[in-house]
């Protein structure tokens, strides 16, 4: 799916494992659960903007972006370890808002 993204194609698929997660609908993509939702998806697939396919990418998967965000998670869940209390680390109660 995200390579899809990353050239401007708009995904049609069914909302299992990452999908939702991944998709916007109706911006990236449709979801749809079932042979007729997904018929109905490939006829409209060429409503979406293949720049808007990109900008996603671009907003949310690039190797910079995932790379910042997964070292942002980890920085946090080694500080929870170090403090699980976050009242005790106001770092924390900032970051998680």
């Amino acid at each position: 799916m995200i390579e899809a993204l990353a050239c401007g194609t708009p995904v049609i698929a069914r909302p299992f494992g990452s999908v939702p997660e991944v998709l916007r609908e109706g911006v990236s993509g449709f979801i749809e659960s079932d042979v007729d939702g997904l018929v109905s998806a490939a006829k409209r697939a060429s409503s979406l903007s293949r720049r808007a396919c990109r900008e996603e990418f671009e907003a949310r998967f690039t190797a910079e972006i995932m790379a910042t965000r997964y070292e942002t998670l980890y920085y946090r869940l080694i500080q929870r370890r170090i403090s699980p209390d976050p009242l005790a680390n106001p770092a924390l109660v900032s970051a998680a808002k």
